[in-house]
């Protein structure tokens, strides 16, 4: 699964690395080392143009957008936004034909750029209550540029609000996971799918047939990603900071130094 990461880039950063058309973000968001389900998180993906008359808008080529999202799909059918609390990650082997995910995979794919992200693995230590001490891991691409995992994205319409009410429309998205590659299956059997940089635009755009969607999606090739333990600060959602992504120094034998 994925239910941490980090993301520190710039929205500038963001536009230059992802080639955005335009900037929809109500205020930047601040670095953020330990991104935790219901957070807001930027995204990246395509769209009708701004301004674009609802009888052309389908003529119109999408373009390419940064927008906010909240991390925890609500699907545009749900009665209580409370269900995107455990739906933050879809599973690729299921992920077009459950009902809460086949609508977004079919037309609202995107991008949600990260740092890297962390997962935990049980020792052979046991904690006070005598469950198997969890040693958190951070894992980033190895020449630490962006990675970009595989999301999907809803818009979701408050029965609550106004229809002129400004967030009568809520914005949330999920990451899509996959069995992990050798390397890291040690550590965690799942982990976030990446979007190769070439395959961008194919994924991101909403005309696309959905027949090939699932082979634009592949597990990051072995040796392209490094794992390292960090400091259990991260287990803690009121930890922020870059010290929570600083490689625990090794003991001589290879193990983690306390």
């Amino acid at each position: 699964m994925c239910g941490r990461y980090a993301s520190s880039r710039r929205p500038e950063d963001l536009v230059e690395e992802f080639d955005i058309a335009d900037v929809r973000i109500p205020a930047p968001l601040e670095a953020d080392y330990n991104v935790a389900p219901t957070k807001e998180v930027y995204a990246v993906v395509e769209r009708p143009p701004q301004g674009s008359a609802e009888s052309t808008a389908a003529e119109e080529p999408p373009e390419r957008q940064l927008r906010v999202l909240t991390w925890g799909l609500v699907p545009s059918w749900a009665k209580d936004p409370s269900i995107g609390n455990r739906m933050i990650n879809a599973r690729m082997e299921t992920v077009a034909e459950k009902p809460a995910y086949k609508r977004a995979f079919a037309k609202r794919r995107c991008l949600l750029p990260a740092d890297g992200y962390y997962e935990w693995y049980p020792t052979q230590e046991r904690t006070s209550a005598g469950r198997p001490r969890k040693q958190p891991f951070f894992i980033r691409p190895k020449d630490h540029g962006v990675l970009a995992m595989a999301g999907l994205y809803e818009i979701w319409r408050d029965p609550g609000k106004d229809d002129e009410a400004p967030d009568r429309f809520r914005w949330t998205c999920t990451v899509i996971t996959t069995e992990a590659e050798d390397t890291l299956g040690h550590i965690h059997d799942r982990m976030p799918l990446m979007v190769e940089r070439e395959r961008w635009g194919a994924w991101l755009d909403p005309t696309a047939p959905q027949d090939h969607l699932l082979e634009l999606l592949v597990p990051a090739a072995p040796g392209t990603l490094e794992a390292y333990p960090v400091a259990t600060l991260v287990s803690n959602v009121r930890n922020n900071g870059p010290e929570l992504v600083e490689p625990l120094p090794l003991e001589p034998d290879g193990g983690v130094a306390p």
